[in-house]
């Protein structure tokens, strides 16, 4: 499971919410473009560096999606690129034999999924900042995790203070800059508050997530 709180992983989750068919991942905004002309209706969303990508549609951020239509977002395909969650979920496929995608949002529903499958192993990945160092919100959302797989203790209250002063959402709070909306945090810290797992796999040529219901499978699958 690759844990990315702020911001990618509640972003997927939320864009599903908000009445997407699938997400597409890439490492590069290059390859965002380059489908966006092969496949023309495209939703592009994401960011290098926390910044928001000239000629995409959104950044990564949880609140500027939420503030959207979901007129906008209906049955359509969005392409992700991030600089830390979305490079680890593409990584973690060369090595893994199934992928999810973790954060707060889906917490519950995607530990219910591992549960179902019974697997030997799972590998908690906290992505961290910008794949520069650890971050206390990914740390904390997969102890939460493991905790939701029986296997850990977990304190709220301890996780939300060590979070919230730390600088990783300080940054937000300070308004510094409009591409880290101080909403965004709020919306990042929301427990289980939607029903479904997200699944990464290889579809033909393109890495690709779909929702994935913790007691049936995969949703609109393969």
């Amino acid at each position: 499971m690759i844990i990315d709180v702020f911001r990618a992983f509640t972003c997927t989750p939320l864009l599903f919410a908000m009445g997407i068919e699938k997400s597409i991942l890439v490492p590069t905004p290059a390859d965002a473009f380059a489908l966006k002309h092969r496949l023309a209706d495209l939703i592009l969303i994401g960011e290098v560096g926390g910044i928001p990508i000239e000629g995409f549609d959104l950044g990564n951020s949880p609140s500027e999606i939420l503030n959207t239509d979901p007129a906008f977002f209906s049955g359509r395909t969005v392409v992700q690129r991030t600089s830390a969650g979305v490079q680890g979920a593409i990584a973690a496929l060369d090595g893994a034999d199934e992928v999810l995608l973790g954060s707060y949002v889906v917490a519950q529903p995607t530990a219910s999924y591992i549960l179902a499958q019974h697997p030997q192993t799972v590998s908690l990945v906290a992505m961290g900042w910008d794949l520069k160092e650890e971050a206390p919100e990914d740390e904390w959302c997969a102890r939460y995790l493991a905790h939701l797989l029986n296997s850990s203790e977990y304190n709220h209250l301890q996780a939300l203070r060590e979070i919230t002063f730390h600088e990783t959402t300080q940054k937000f709070l300070r308004r510094d800059a409009s591409h880290f909306p101080a909403e965004d945090p709020i919306l990042c810290l929301q427990r289980d508050i939607l029903d479904f797992a997200l699944r990464v796999a290889r579809e033909q040529d393109l890495i690709v997530v779909r929702k994935a219901n913790p007691q049936r499978g995969v949703v609109g699958g393969c």
